[in-house]
């Protein structure tokens, strides 16, 4: 299955059946981020493969160049994911960083930190951005990229570049390159066993026959 054939499927699964998905076949955590990382801009359901970039605290007042260069380098379609370690009452993504995501025709942000410029980003480009916080504090002088396509981390997850991202209002998914295939096939085998039993929950007038013939909450 290629890449955009992935994405698109991923588009059409709920957030909830790819994260119980991801954690039967990665044998793991689910693969959801942190329910603080919630979408401050647009909430409809964003799938993409992850560009990474990790930044750190400085007293140095340098741009961040490896942030910079994966928006203007990654390709069409990439979910832009920062993360600061935990770091997250600092603005690592703003209103010139979106102009450059629009520009080179990016999917999203997902942010380990904060986002400022939230009403121009709604004004002007209604791009998804899924952060820890709301902060108007700079990276300038405070924060620094160290790197760029390298493995971070986010909570207890662990996403690699490439890794599939998906999510809307109900949160973040990281989904492995590696196990993409097989989550979302059973991510569609989850979206219609519960289509069939809400059905039967509604046509019974019963939650536990529904519970019953299907065994799923």
């Amino acid at each position: 299955m290629t890449l955009e054939e992935l994405v698109a499927g991923f588009r059409e699964v709920a957030t909830a059946s790819c994260a119980d998905a991801v954690e039967k076949i990665a044998e793991g955590k689910g693969g959801w981020l942190d329910s603080d990382l919630r979408p401050r801009i647009n909430e409809k359901k964003i799938a993409g493969p992850a560009v990474t970039v990790l930044e750190g605290p400085t007293d140095e007042n340098v741009a961040p160049e490896h942030a910079l260069n994966a928006i203007d380098e990654a390709d069409a379609g990439s979910v832009i994911v920062i993360s600061t370690n935990g770091h997250g009452e600092i603005a690592v993504w703003g209103g010139l960083m979106t102009a450059g995501a629009v520009a080179n025709k990016h999917e999203a942000a997902v942010l380990d930190a904060g986002v400022r410029d939230i009403v121009e980003i709604k004004r002007d480009y209604d791009f998804p951005v899924y952060s820890r916080t709301v902060c108007p504090g700079t990276t300038l002088g405070n924060y620094k990229t160290i790197a760029s396509n390298v493995e971070v981390k986010i909570g207890e997850v662990i996403i690699h570049p490439g890794d599939i991202i998906m999510g809307d209002i109900d949160g973040v998914v990281c989904i492995p390159r590696e196990h993409a295939e097989a989550v979302l096939e059973m991510s569609r085998e989850i979206d219609e066993r519960e289509a069939e039993q809400a059905k039967l929950i509604i046509d019974s007038g019963s939650l536990r026959e529904g519970l019953a013939k299907y065994g799923r909450i």
